[in-house]
């Protein structure tokens, strides 16, 4: 009695850890690129402060412009899904990360020289692969309709 108990809890289980989502949607799961968990591959790249001291003023501001328009751009194409600073300093010397939509890490790599402040050497970049939810390009569209000021 107790492995039929047994066998049945076992088959009652799988059939719930096996469920399909009733709301999937496969033609967006493809246009996404997801797999049957709704996720995919992507890279993280970590900015960190680099070797560069920049004194200039003038020169690290426009540099910095060129790093917030690459950023932008990199948007704009698909490739930059998540950008942002670091809230507070960090004994890392993290100062931002990005997460991008590349196939290779030699892609993402390429991807992030052509920022002006990594090329210049502001910034340095640590590279790792991260996997996460295939839906996270939405979040961008709804963050231009809730910042008043863009960037």
């Amino acid at each position: 009695m107790k492995s039929l108990f047994t066998i049945l809890s076992l088959i009652l289980f799988s059939s719930f850890s096996n469920a399909q989502n009733k709301g999937f949607d496969q033609k967006l799961a493809d246009s996404l690129g997801a797999d049957d968990y709704g996720m995919k591959s992507y890279y993280l790249i970590i900015l960190k402060k680099g070797k560069a001291e920049i004194t200039d003023k003038a020169k690290k501001a426009e540099l910095m412009k060129g790093h917030m328009d690459n950023i932008n751009k990199l948007a704009k194409d698909g490739k930059l899904i998540v950008a942002g600073p670091m809230a507070e300093k960090n004994d890392n010397n993290y100062s931002g990360i990005f997460i991008l939509d590349a196939k290779t890490k030699e892609e993402a790599e390429s991807l992030v020289l052509t920022d002006p402040s990594v090329k210049s050497g502001i910034f340095d970049m640590e590279i790792y692969k991260w996997y996460g939810s295939a839906a996270l390009p939405f979040y961008l569209k709804s963050h231009d309709k809730i910042s008043k000021i863009k960037f």
